[in-house]
């Protein structure tokens, strides 16, 4: 649990950082702009480059703490095996997309390396890694899942559809 608090926290302070720097660069720009004519010329390599991990970080946590964008007007309403074969079907296709993003964000980096962004000369395999860093993160809490429910001998807590949380919720 101490590993999972800090790994959250540097997450949480690696997005504190790129919106601060996105923050700070976008508005020095606009001011430049607007007062003198002028700009930043990194300024929208570097806001698009931490973006992008920004965006990645966030739905890896997002993914972790189980709010990451769901539909579940059907699955929720399950129970008992059903719920079951379904929670795990949900799984595997979720694997398969991951597979594929992992594969393409992997070649992305890979031609990346070779590759210079036009203003700050940084490799575009940094962008790229963003993506990779998301599908493999995002893979590895989908096994840890797995892992989970095949110790519990079926859903495991966090996942059971509860018909009257769904309920609370509408009211």
């Amino acid at each position: 649990m101490k590993l999972q608090r800090l790994v959250r926290r540097v997450c949480e302070g690696f997005i504190a950082l790129c919106l601060l720097v996105m923050l700070v660069v976008i508005f020095v720009n606009v001011v430049l702009r607007y007062g003198w004519g002028t700009g930043i010329l990194i300024s929208e390599e570097l806001a698009r480059l931490l973006f992008v991990w920004l965006v990645s970080i966030s739905a890896a946590m997002a993914f972790h703490e189980g709010k990451h964008l769901g539909f579940d007007m059907l699955t929720s309403r399950l129970q008992g095996r059903p719920a079951l074969v379904m929670w795990w079907v949900s799984r595997g296709l979720m694997a398969l997309v991951l597979y594929y993003l992992i594969t393409g964000a992997w070649e992305q980096v890979l031609m990346g390396l070779n590759s210079r962004s036009p203003v700050m000369g940084y490799p575009l395999a940094l962008t790229a890694g963003g993506i990779f860093a998301m599908g493999v993160s995002m893979a590895v809490l989908l096994a840890l899942q797995a892992w989970a429910a095949l110790r519990a001998g079926g859903l495991p807590d966090t996942e059971a559809p509860s018909h009257d949380s769904a309920q609370e919720e509408q009211t």
